[in-house]
């Protein structure tokens, strides 16, 4: 396939409610939303995760905008893609910037199983049907707040509970959380709040009983999580550390993780995602897909990832309804008893709602061959 056209929309969505965590507060959304043409007129789709602040990585929605516009789209345009894994040998050149990739990768792909006629999650060897879902928590103003929030998630069937915790406060939420839901499979996520001067706080963790705490070192770390794994029953899992295949590698021989949270974003890509999937599957290390409080675009992108076999731990991917009043896809992606449908339609198997996407669009830029 050639590449014909690029059109990026600069967009803002409002979330349902406000969703803190260690970082800071965020309700407004704001992202980049990619179409990508071939010669045939077929149109893939794809989100950047990346927020307007750089307090997740250093990626930014204009930082984004900057390396498509300047540099990956103009490497793109005009090509022949024969496999939507070509694209990150394509953009090895640029370093780093990995949500700016994996926005115009993921719709190549979604591209890519349109003109095949099949699913993305076909076009990724995904198995599954259904995926399971456990839903992320934000900090709540009070503990009374966070239960009610959590006993009506359960109520909606979700299969897992994340919730945010932030030094000072990860004691009370966590034993508030397991003595109303003693059996409730919990996950504790520290966004990088801590350090091993909190060792001797840490290890009180491992009376929860929590599936995992999820990084709870430095963002860049993996050398002082293997010396906190070694100390917890508790397993850790590694999120804003892995931004490759290789940095996995690594992690796992170091013994700093027994889990990975893939995310697409983060790392690149699908093609990637699915290479560490492989990795940590060959390893006997379960994976899970992470959610950057995605719209509508990135969510059908997790869900036809989620759908390869060692994605064995209920994931992010809550339903449309979730956060947003409407979203930008047809149908909206629904959780039914704590799972999501795999579509099967061609490409991500949503179709875009071009009126809420012209609706939510600040924006917008075309290039063209």
């Amino acid at each position: 396939m050639q590449i014909t056209e690029v059109t990026i929309r600069k967009m803002k969505m409002r979330m349902k409610e406000p969703f803190s965590t260690s970082f800071g507060t965020m309700q407004d959304k704001q992202f980049l939303l990619l179409e990508v043409h071939d010669e045939l007129g077929n149109i893939g789709w794809g989100e950047s995760v990346a927020f307007d602040a750089p307090w997740y990585t250093e990626e930014t929605v204009e930082t984004n905008l900057h390396i498509l516009r300047d540099f990956l789209i103009p490497l793109l345009l005009g090509k022949q893609i024969d496999h939507p894994e070509q694209v990150s040998k394509l953009f090895a050149p640029i370093r780093g910037n990995n949500m700016a990739k994996a926005a115009i990768e993921c719709a190549i792909w979604d591209l890519y199983a349109k003109r095949k006629g099949i699913s993305l999650a076909e076009a990724l060897g995904g198995r599954r049907q259904q995926i399971e879902v456990g839903i992320s928590v934000g900090i709540q103003n009070n503990m009374a707040d966070l239960i009610e929030r959590v006993q009506r998630y359960l109520e909606e069937g979700y299969k897992r509970i994340k919730v945010k915790i932030k030094p000072g406060a990860e004691i009370t939420i966590l034993r508030g959380l397991r003595n109303a839901f003693p059996d409730v499979p919990l996950m504790a996520d520290a966004n990088s709040a801590y350090t091993l001067d909190d060792i001797n706080l840490l290890k009180q963790l491992d009376e929860f009983d929590l599936l995992m705490i999820e990084q709870p070192l430095a963002h860049d770390d993996i050398i002082d999580h293997a010396v906190l794994q070694k100390l917890l029953k508790t397993p850790i899992c590694l999120d804003e550390s892995i931004h490759s295949l290789e940095d996995v590698r690594k992690a796992i021989e170091l013994g700093s993780t027994k889990v990975i949270n893939v995310k697409i974003g983060r790392v690149g890509g699908l093609a990637e995602a699915k290479r560490i999937h492989d990795y940590c599957m060959e390893k006997g290390v379960p994976v899970w897909c992470g959610g950057m409080l995605e719209a509508g675009i990135g969510r059908a992108h997790n869900i036809a990832l989620t759908s390869l076999p060692n994605f064995i731990l209920p994931g992010d991917t809550a339903g449309s309804s979730r956060y947003w009043e409407k979203d930008i896809i047809e149908p909206e992606v629904i959780v039914e008893d704590g799972y999501i449908t795999v579509p099967t339609a061609p490409g991500i198997g949503y179709t875009p709602n071009l009126i809420a996407i012209d609706e939510f669009t600040t924006d917008i830029w075309h290039f063209r061959v």
